[in-house]
């Protein structure tokens, strides 16, 4: 009698919490609602609820180049410089042929106060196309590639027409030209340790400490390498010869780690 006393009380129990998810679920905006509110906040500007929205649209796993894009937009017109350059950061890694973006992060950069110059070196100037391609272009370029490649040399092995030993050639360079491109462009997205300073001026210091030295002062904006963390401090690297400590809440990396 009990146990089925138990069982009653359990099958109301998930009747409910079912009910109680259906009423939210019909409750919740969609996706597109979210983001067309933003969009239509934004025009009217209307900027913090514009960025609110795409923040929640963010949260809900909407990670779209178009969406940042947006969101560092109405960062930008909020006045919030380094929130924007953030963003305008994270939409360049899924769209990064963008002419507005582009042109916006330009804008945005120009209006910093600390001039960086990136760093060119050899294999990024060899490999000038990596940061014209997303990884996910990559990704569908090799598999493409890989396909094609495959299918020429399964020609090859049962009919052998002469055009195809050219082709295979070619398709064999395309082959490891792609499987390079990819593998290094993923090396490059998870060694990026690129944070942006998001506070109005911030002292760089010796050593993890507010006691310590102050080596040089940097502003909203700028872009640095983190090289480690360390009980709330970030070891920031801005060139060859300007490296120090940071407060860890004043600055955050470009690239999210999901982990």
């Amino acid at each position: 009698m009990r146990g089925a006393i138990c069982l009653k009380s359990l099958i109301f129990f998930l009747s409910m919490l079912s009910i109680i998810g259906s009423i939210y679920a019909a409750d919740a905006p969609s996706a597109e609602e979210l983001y067309v509110e933003g969009n239509r906040a934004y025009r009217e500007t209307r900027y913090q609820q514009a960025i609110d929205g795409y923040l929640r649209l963010l949260d809900l796993g909407y990670r779209n180049g178009h969406v940042y894009y947006n969101l560092a937009n109405a960062y930008l017109r909020a006045g919030q410089l380094g929130r924007a350059i953030l963003n305008y950061e994270r939409a360049m890694v899924l769209i990064p042929r963008d002419a507005d973006l582009n042109f916006n992060l330009r804008y945005a950069l120009d209006r910093t106060q600390d001039a960086v110059t990136p760093s060119q070196n050899f294999i990024r100037q060899a490999f000038f196309w990596l940061d014209e391609l997303s990884l996910d272009e990559l990704l569908w370029g090799f598999g493409v590639v890989n396909i094609i490649f495959w299918c020429i040399l399964a020609l090859r092995l049962f009919v052998r027409p002469e055009w195809s030993y050219y082709v295979l050639i070619v398709m064999l360079i395309f082959w490891l030209a792609a499987g390079v491109s990819l593998g290094m462009k993923w090396h490059q997205l998870g060694t990026d340790r690129r944070s942006v300073i998001l506070a109005d001026e911030v002292e760089i210091l010796a050593g993890p400490d507010k006691n310590d030295t102050v080596l040089f002062k940097l502003h909203e904006g700028t872009i640095v390498q983190r090289q480690r963390v360390e009980a709330g401090w970030s070891l920031i690297r801005l060139s060859e010869n300007k490296r120090g400590w940071i407060k860890s809440d004043v600055i955050e990396q470009i690239l999210i780690n999901d982990n």
